[in-house]
C-alpha cells in the first residue's frame, strides 16, 4: 500500500470508479486520498462513500498531493490548470485522464514548465475492477514512477504503457468501446425478447456471452478468428448468423465507428 498522498481534481463517475478500485485492492487508504469537485453535493457524496478527505478548492488538493489525478473533462482542463499551477510542487506526479489532451497540451496549460506528467485513458468497466487503461509518460518521469502509476491503475483492471501517438487509438479501442459493446448486448437482448424471453433474463444471457467470449480471448491467447471458427460448425446455426452479420457489414461498421471516434479524440 502506498503512503503517498493521492489527490483528485474531479470526483465524477470515472474518478469514483478509480478511487474505489484503489481502496478495494488496498493499494491506497482513505486517509491518503484528498479530492475536490465542482459541487458540494458531489464532494459530500464521495466523502461519505469512501471516507476520503475533501478540500475546499483545487489548489488545496494540488498543494498536498504527491500524485495528482486530473479527472476532468477536456474543456475544463485549462481552467483547472490555471487554478492549480501556483500550488504544485516540482516533484508532484500529475496524471491526466482528459481525452485528446496531449502531454504538450498539459504542460502548456500548467505554465510551460517541465513537470512530471502522465497521460492515461481508463474506461468505465473500472467500476467493476475490469477496466483497461492506456498510459504514456513525459520524459521526466522515471521508470520507478511509471511503475508506481501502473500499480495504482491496475487496481481496477489492466493498464499498459503505449506510445503517446497511440493514445487516441486507445480512446477508440477501449476508452469509448464499452458503448459499442452495450449496443451489441442491447440488440442481442432485444431479439431474444422478440422471441419470447423475459427482458431481464435476455440481458443476463447476452451480457454473460460477451463476458465469457472476452475472457476466452484474454486467457487462451488465441486469435479471435480461430475462436469464432470453433463455434461455427459446418451447416450450423452460428454460421448462418455470422453470414448475416458479414452481409450487413458488421466489421466495416465497427471500423468506421472507431475511425470516427479516434478522429474526434484528435480534434479535442
Amino acid at each position: 500500500m502506498t503512503d503517498r498522498k493521492i489527490g483528485w481534481i474531479g470526483l465524477g463517475n470515472m474518478a469514483s470508479a478509480m478511487i474505489g478500485g484503489m481502496l478495494q485492492k488496498k493499494i491506497a487508504s482513505p486517509e491518503n486520498i484528498i479530492g475536490c469537485a465542482r459541487t458540494d453535493a458531489t464532494k459530500e457524496r464521495i466523502r461519505e462513500k469512501f471516507g476520503i478527505t475533501v478540500a475546499q478548492d483545487n489548489a488545496q488538493v494540488a498543494a498536498q498531493a504527491d500524485i495528482l489525478f486530473l479527472a476532468v473533462k477536456p474543456l475544463c482542463l485549462p481552467e483547472v490548470a490555471e487554478e492549480i499551477r501556483g500550488a504544485l510542487r516540482p516533484e508532484t506526479l500529475i496524471v491526466s485522464i482528459a481525452a485528446g489532451k496531449t502531454l504538450d497540451d498539459l504542460r502548456e496549460a500548467l505554465g510551460g514548465e517541465e513537470r512530471k506528467l502522465i497521460r492515461c485513458m481508463p474506461n468505465t468497466p473500472a467500476q467493476v475492477l475490469e477496466g483497461c487503461t492506456g498510459v504514456c509518460a513525459a520524459a521526466g518521469v522515471t521508470q520507478e514512477e511509471q511503475e508506481e502509476i501502473l500499480s495504482l491503475l491496475r487496481s481496477f483492471g489492466r493498464a499498459e504503457l503505449v506510445p503517446e501517438r497511440l493514445m487516441d487509438v486507445v480512446v477508440g479501442v477501449s476508452g469509448s468501446s464499452p458503448a459499442y459493446v452495450f449496443l451489441l448486448i442491447e440488440a442481442m437482448a432485444d431479439e431474444a425478447v422478440a422471441e419470447g424471453m423475459p427482458r431481464a433474463q435476455a440481458y443476463r444471457f447476452a451480457a454473460q456471452a460477451v463476458l465469457g467470449s472476452a475472457k476466452l480471448v484474454l486467457e487462451t491467447g488465441m486469435h479471435p478468428g480461430a475462436l469464432k471458427d470453433m463455434v461455427c460448425s459446418p451447416g450450423g446455426t452460428t454460421m448462418q448468423a455470422v453470414k448475416v452479420l458479414e452481409e450487413k457489414g458488421l466489421r466495416g461498421a465497427v471500423m468506421d465507428a472507431m475511425e470516427a471516434c479516434i478522429s474526434k479524440s484528435r480534434e479535442l
